[in-house]
């Protein structure tokens, strides 16, 4: 019965530091774009703006898993690690954003919120799992 508990109790705090990268996640990509993010996503309905946090959210979902998946056996240095690795895989998406934003004509941040789709979302949504992708491995 201990194990239950104890499995139960890292979960939970595994949970609760998963979710608080998720919203640092959508704190961040609404720092990065003009306007209220969740105005942009449930009231105006913008897919841009969807997609990209979209990909930020599964990006740092991805991380987390895997940071748990492998994580020491020691709860503490587990917790920590997943952490570490969630915020810098926060900071590297950020800055992947900027040198995307900055490398191509146009403001990208701009570019997520416009109402009219547009392609370069969907490089900026890959540039968020990409920089997820390789943050993961390098756990492993």
């Amino acid at each position: 019965m201990s194990d239950i508990v104890n499995g139960l109790g890292r979960t939970s705090a595994y949970g609760a530091l998963g979710l608080v990268l998720l919203v640092l996640g959508i704190v961040l990509v609404d720092v990065l774009t003009p306007g209220k993010l969740p105005k942009q996503i449930w009231e105006e309905r913008n897919r841009n703006a969807a997609v990209t946090l979209s990909s930020a959210l599964l990006g740092v979902g991805g991380i987390v898993f895997t940071s748990i998946w492998t994580t020491y056996q020691d709860f503490g240095k587990g917790l920590l690690s997943t952490a570490a690795f969630g915020l810098l895989g926060l900071v590297l998406m950020a800055v992947a954003f900027l040198v995307l934003d900055w490398v191509t004509p146009g403001r990208l941040g701009a570019i997520v919120v416009d109402p009219e789709p547009h392609p370069a979302v969907w490089v900026t949504a890959c540039c968020n799992l990409s920089v997820a992708a390789i943050v993961a491995a390098s756990i492993a």
